[in-house]
Order: structure tokens, then C-alpha cells, then sequence
């Protein structure tokens, strides 16, 4: 069954959620990240996606008091993102709590030094974040794209033992509109081996239920349940029957 992974993006350590990636688009909640970690380890799921959005746009980890409590109170698996662009940066977040770490613009603009991450970490600790719009990778918080696909990057690092994958869709990001059903299919057809990690547009439990049908493992979901179209009460009773 598939995994859902709530999502906390933070600035200046405080829940927000942003449109497209978008940081004008930004919209910011009431909930500490803390207290929203809570209410998560509460519902039964064993991980949380959190993006330091500060991190992304200063190319370095700024939110580690954040995650230092979120980890400390909750016990969870969190998986870091924003602003690991050397591996003190790794080293920091790793100190601070975080289980896995989410690399986008340095796997994409340095894939040697993402590749040697791989094989000093090892593939269990590092997630590739490919962010994809009209097509391509984005990189630096979304703000630049590439001309580089997602399944020429994926193909850089699989011999290199790359295991897990976040896709997010950019276009979808926030919309709550549903998430691109066929590019997660394609993805997961072309690499049977990597675990694939859904990101953008879930807005019901219906795209979490169609996602799980169609094999996926993991699903992030953010905005719905900020605007309460997916209720923590949905999400313990999906954790638990896992």
C-alpha cells in the first residue's frame, strides 16, 4: 500500500505552502511545524517531508533549529530539503535530526558530487529531488530550469546504487488539481528498481487511491490537508491499514 508522507515547507520557522513554487505566491498557517509534526506522529505515519525554503533560496541550510525539535519531539523519519549544496551542509542536517537527505540543484548542476554522496552516505541517506516543469529539471528553489529530463538525471546515478526519487511536478504544485498520473506510471514503468516518491496536486484521497492502483509507493501530500480536503483522520485510518 501506498505511503503517505505529509509535507511541511518552512520559512522563518513557520509552516507556508507555496503555489507552483512560487515564493510570491507564499501562504503561511497558523500551525508551528512542531505542532504539525505532532499531529502527524499522532495518525501512525513514520516519515515527514520537509523542505527548508529558506535553505533553498540562501543555498544553505537556515531552518535546523526547526528541524532539531521536530525530530527531537516526534521520534519520525524526516526527510530534509533546501540548501545542501556541500557535504557540511549534509553533515549539518544529519546532526539535527533529518534520516534521509533531499538533493535537487546539486545533483542536477553537480552530479559528481551528488554521485559521491551516493557512494559515501550510501543511497539509503540520499533522495534525489527532481522538480520538473513544462518537462524538465528545475533547480535553485524552481527558480531555473535546465535542459536536462528526469529520466536522462535518473539514468546518471542508477549505476551508482540510486534508490529513492522524489518527482514533483511543478505545474501541478499546490494547484490541488490532482498529480500527473501518467508521468508517475512512465517513471515507474521505465525504473522498476528505483521507489518513486509522488509530489504535486494531490487534492483528495480519490488521486492517493488511484496513485496505489497504479503501484506507486510513495505520496506526499501538503496543501490538501492544510486546506482540509484530506483530514487527519483519513490519513491515520490509511497509516494504520498499511
Amino acid at each position: 500500500m501506498i505511503e503517505i508522507v505529509p509535507a511541511i515547507d518552512v520559512i522563518e520557522g513557520r509552516c507556508v505552502r507555496l503555489t507552483k513554487g512560487d515564493y510570491a505566491e507564499k501562504k503561511v498557517y497558523d500551525a508551528s511545524p512542531v505542532d504539525m509534526v505532532m499531529q502527524y506522529a499522532d495518525c501512525g505515519v513514520r516519515r515527514i517531508h520537509m523542505v527548508d525554503l529558506d535553505g533553498a533560496k540562501a543555498s544553505r541550510p537556515v531552518n535546523l533549529r526547526t528541524l532539531e525539535m521536530c525530530a527531537l519531539k516526534s521520534g519520525l523519519e524526516i526527510e530534509w530539503g533546501g540548501g545542501i549544496a556541500d557535504a557540511d551542509a549534509l553533515k549539518s542536517i544529519f546532526d539535527a535530526g533529518a534520516t534521509q537527505a533531499i538533493v535537487g540543484s546539486v545533483a542536477a548542476l553537480k552530479p559528481e558530487l551528488f554521485r559521491e554522496w551516493l557512494l559515501r552516505f550510501g543511497a539509503g541517506k540520499m533522495l534525489l529531488g527532481s522538480d520538473v516543469k513544462d518537462g524538465v529539471v528545475a533547480v535553485k528553489g524552481w527558480q531555473e530550469q535546465t535542459a536536462l529530463t528526469i529520466s536522462e538525471q535518473i539514468g546518471w546515478f542508477l549505476p551508482d546504487g540510486l534508490k529513492y526519487v522524489i518527482c514533483t511536478d511543478i505545474s501541478r504544485d499546490g494547484m490541488l488539481q490532482g498529480p500527473s498520473f501518467d508521468l508517475y506510471s512512465r517513471l515507474q514503468a521505465e525504473f522498476p528498481q528505483v521507489v518513486f516518491t509522488v509530489s504535486g496536486g494531490i487534492s483528495k484521497m480519490d488521486d492517493i487511491v488511484r496513485l496505489n492502483e497504479l503501484g506507486l509507493p510513495k505520496v506526499i501530500v501538503g496543501k490538501a490537508i492544510y486546506e482540509k480536503r484530506i483530514s487527519l483522520e483519513e490519513i491515520r485510518k490509511w497509516s494504520l491499514s498499511e
